[in-house]
């Protein structure tokens, strides 16, 4: 060892010990002091459908009043394609950093049963924010369907030689998962028709191109109270808020357990940080709670603020992705 003796060794060795000890708590600190300056540039809402949906809607929303909560723009930016996979699978390949977010409904754990090959994990490959808001929808149809109630829809899918044609935003959305439902309880044949995102599906059955869809109440509400369209039943398990007259189909049939509850949330890429997260459950969960925007933004479109804990949002993941499995299996439903 030349001229260093085995005391010199000694206290340096013990002098890098004390140093790797001081370095991890700075580098902790460097970690938190990066984190608790969150955010320092826009922050984007990924809508994986295209404009005019709920999950739309409710992202702009929430970025209105987010951006002035955290002091930096906030945009939604609209990538729909594949049922939601698209946009979906963009965020999930996204830094852990909290400046990109996904604004994600149901859609996001019945994917599994529609698609065989996913690009990314629905649970593993995201870090749950808040469970926001419900959904109510409709099974509706359009003025020329001679249609009344659910029976007399499904007798005309039993009598009909082509069945009855209904609308969907893509494969693995909740408007297709309902009327499989449906048609696995009561028979009949429905001839599926997706659309490249739900603002495809309103036009279509105002043109009489389709008979029939299960539809967010926001997007159909004006066009049931013109006349031009017919609400026949409410899909979750209870009752449109806004259109209280009208029974589920689990009470139209009656079939119990027949029903559908829709929701969104917002999801981030998986890992990032808790503080940050924590940060956004408690802006966005204000935001949603506030009963302004609940009176003037959200209840007039039939949007039920829930506004969770991240780890309630994930246990609802988790129970619905099981739910949706056995839905599509009972179907006949197998993975393309």
């Amino acid at each position: 060892m030349g001229n260093i003796t085995r005391s010199t060794l000694h206290r340096l060795l013990q002098v890098a010990r004390l140093g790797s000890l001081f370095f991890i708590p700075l580098f902790l600190i460097q970690q938190a002091a990066a984190q608790s300056s969150w955010p320092q540039r826009p922050i984007r809402l990924i809508v994986p459908l295209t404009p005019g949906g709920s999950n739309d809607v409710l992202g702009r929303v929430v970025a209105e009043r987010l951006q002035t909560a955290v002091g930096q723009p906030v945009l939604v930016e609209n990538r729909p394609g594949a049922g939601g996979n698209v946009g979906t699978e963009y965020v999930a390949k996204q830094p852990a950093d909290g400046y990109t977010l996904l604004v994600s409904s149901n859609t996001h754990v019945v994917n599994p049963s529609f698609f065989a090959k996913l690009p990314y994990d629905p649970i593993k490959d995201f870090e749950p924010v808040t469970l926001a808001v419900t959904v109510p929808f409709m099974l509706t149809v359009n003025a020329a369907t001679p249609a009344n109630n659910v029976r007399d829809i499904v007798q005309l899918a039993k009598s009909r030689a082509k069945g009855l044609t209904y609308g969907t935003a893509g494969p693995g959305t909740p408007h297709q998962l309902t009327v499989e439902l449906l048609k696995t309880i009561s028979g009949g044949n429905y001839v599926h028709v997706p659309y490249k995102g739900a603002a495809g599906i309103v036009p279509a059955l105002l043109a009489n191109e389709i008979d029939l869809t299960v539809g967010a109440i926001n997007s159909l509400l004006p066009h049931i109270r013109s006349g031009k369209l017919r609400a026949i039943a409410a899909a979750g398990s209870t009752r449109v808020s806004v259109l209280p007259e009208i029974p589920t189909i689990a009470e139209a049939l009656p079939a119990p357990g027949l029903a559908i509850d829709v929701w969104i949330g917002f999801l981030a890429p998986a890992g990032t940080p808790r503080d940050i997260v924590m940060r956004l459950n408690g802006e966005i969960n204000r935001i949603l709670r506030d009963p302004a925007i609940q009176k003037e933004k959200l209840n007039p479109i039939g949007l039920e603020v829930i506004a969770t804990t991240p780890e309630r949002y994930m246990e609802v993941m988790k129970a619905d992705l099981q739910l949706y499995a056995r839905i599509a299996r009972d179907a006949g439903i197998k993975p393309e």
